[in-house]
């Protein structure tokens, strides 16, 4: 089942008990902190397995035409079980009826690292393209690989 989150504290507990349950992809204590505190004021939706927080993804607006997947997670027990894949077509949905027309998220480049080769075949079994590559807009060992998707 997934539900929208509107509850700051709410947010912030589900994010962060996932985040710091994924530590391959959400390594770096900085930022995750800063995905913790940003998402807590976005859209927020939680995808639950017998009542207990499993997934959840959060929403930016980055443009009048264009919102962000800011950040997603799903814990690893419930990989490969569809639970991602709702949470996309759940914010697709909500994007789609507040007026934008395209998705964007940003993820490390495919051929870094093997879990985050994972993410982008995710994102492009979901019908992202890429859009570009900046690799320094993080760091130097994490280029930043640019999805988009059209929703309309």
């Amino acid at each position: 089942m997934i539900k929208e989150i509107t509850h700051l504290s709410e947010k912030v507990k589900i994010c962060s008990d996932i985040l710091n349950n994924l530590t391959e992809w959400f390594g770096i204590p900085e930022s995750t902190a800063a995905y913790i505190k940003e998402s807590k004021n976005m859209p927020f939706f939680a995808a639950f397995v017998q009542n207990d927080p499993a997934g959840f993804i959060a929403l930016k607006e980055t443009g009048r035409a264009t919102a962000e997947i800011f950040v997603m997670g799903v814990l690893k027990e419930y990989h490969r079980n569809g639970i991602g894949k709702e949470l996309v077509f759940t914010i697709e949905h909500y994007a789609k009826e507040n007026g934008y027309d395209f998705l964007q998220v940003k993820t490390v480049k495919m051929g870094c690292y093997k879990e985050y080769d994972r993410t982008n075949c995710f994102y492009l079994s979901m019908g992202f393209k890429e859009f570009e590559c900046i690799p320094s807009l993080w760091d130097s060992w994490n280029p930043c690989q640019i999805y988009v998707k059209y929703i309309r």
